[in-house]
């Protein structure tokens, strides 16, 4: 059995860190990620006076309740989403000061409407300086005073994160009603890690779409990161794939991350799973069969299903993945053009895609400087020799010890994997 042992979680580790600077004390977090995004992260909150001490397994953060420190920043979120999203939030509850903020190319072209609208009903002086809801954008900040609002975070869970985790530093609170939520997962871990930091949000309404948040601030804490789930996914695609088995320690039966609900598609097409509440490991003959399924919720773990279909008994159709369209790159399409560049049919739609059987011939795959494309096709080698990237090294926004890491866990994996059994 290999075991292999997952960098923090970049969607755990921002929200910690917004968390963090909000409260009252000094809150230390154990094992977060330190990747590019959340360096990104503790940078933008640096230049707004939150310093972010930052050690090899533990980085400490003393809360401003009130606010930046900063009178003025420009604030540059280089590639990440949690970043351009979470910190102007975070910025604008503050009592004063005038904050601008940019990002990447990639990033600029990411949609921010939804949460700046938001902002801009309870009473935000925000302006975007070139495309209507894009990067960059200037913020005057005056304190929140709350209230109510409708919001679709359709597009993305990250806009009602944002205001949920915004709603304890308003004068009032906030009650939030939501139209359409995609990835909602991501919104539990959300609302488990404000109880973590001393806030309980209030669900009612059909379905429970209406969020209630009460004012009073945050308290800070001692945080444990758990290993990052969607990281995990290119490691339980490979033990599915090859036959062999893994085991990811600190993702257990109480684990906060939607995407480790991955195995459960990996169980659908055959693959032994076991959860403990410690750890869950993949085994698997080798053999996958075809389905389809509907990965609206873990639509991050979507490219790297997409990278294993190939080599499934039958189609494999993915439904409901719409909103990876407007992720770090349209994720559906480049799926299915790097798979079509390798021999494999598919067929997309405006939020499906469909892939046939086949054997995928090695092919240089366009990047389009995704993390998760990468990773996903580099489980696609372990049966497919020969594939390269055009941009192997953007892997860094999220794993940047990625390569090395699963070329040593692919070394193990197949010297494990028993006769007989395998790709």
């Amino acid at each position: 059995m290999t075991v292999i042992h997952v960098p923090g979680s970049k969607s755990v580790t921002a929200r910690a860190l917004f968390l963090a600077a909000a409260a009252h004390g000094t809150t230390t977090l154990v094992r977060p990620l330190s990747s590019d995004d959340t360096e990104g992260f503790a940078e933008g909150l640096g230049a707004l006076g939150y310093p972010v001490e930052r050690g090899p397994d533990a980085w400490r953060l003393t809360g401003r309740p009130s606010g930046p420190a900063a009178a003025e920043a420009d604030v540059y979120c280089r590639d990440g989403a949690t970043t351009a999203r979470f910190l102007p939030t975070l910025a604008a509850a503050g009592e004063r000061g005038s904050f601008r903020f940019d990002a990447s190319a990639q990033m600029r072209r990411r949609p921010l409407g939804p949460l700046t609208e938001a902002l801009r009903a309870l009473g935000v002086d925000l302006r975007h300086e070139e495309a209507e809801g894009h990067h960059p954008l200037r913020i005057e900040a005056a304190g929140i005073k709350g209230g109510a609002l409708t919001l679709d975070a359709g597009q993305s869970s990250q806009y009602l994160t944002a205001l949920l985790m915004l709603g304890p530093l308003t004068e009032n609170g906030l009650t939030i009603t939501v139209t359409d939520l995609v990835s909602a997962p991501y919104i539990e871990i959300t609302l488990a890690m404000m109880r973590d930091f001393g806030v309980e949000v209030a669900r009612s309404g059909p379905g429970g779409t209406v969020f209630t948040v009460p004012p009073g601030g945050y308290r800070a804490t001692t945080y444990a990161v758990e290993p990052d789930a969607s990281t995990a996914s290119y490691f339980f695609a490979a033990a599915a794939l090859t036959g062999g088995e893994v085991t990811v320690p600190g993702l257990g039966e109480g684990a906060l991350q939607g995407d480790l609900a991955f195995v459960d598609v990996l169980r659908r097409m055959g693959a032994d799973v076991r959860t403990t509440a410690e750890a869950t490991t993949v085994r698997s003959t080798g053999r996958l069969d075809g389905l389809t399924v509907n990965m609206r919720d873990i639509s991050d773990t979507m490219p790297t299903l997409a990278a294993i279909a190939p080599f499934a008994s039958g189609p494999v159709r993915i439904e409901d993945v719409g909103n990876t369209r407007v992720k770090e790159c349209d994720r559906l399409e480049a799926c299915a053009d790097n798979l079509r560049r390798m021999g494999i049919t598919v067929s997309t739609g405006p939020d499906w895609i469909e892939i046939l059987p086949g054997t995928p011939a090695p092919a240089r795959i366009e990047t389009h400087g995704d993390h998760r494309i990468v990773m996903s096709f580099a489980v696609t080698a372990l049966r497919t020799p020969g594939i390269t990237y055009d941009d192997p090294g953007c892997v860094r926004k999220t794993f940047p010890g990625f390569h090395d890491a699963f070329a040593a866990f692919a070394e193990r994996l197949v010297r494990e994997i028993p006769r007989g059994t395998g790709g």
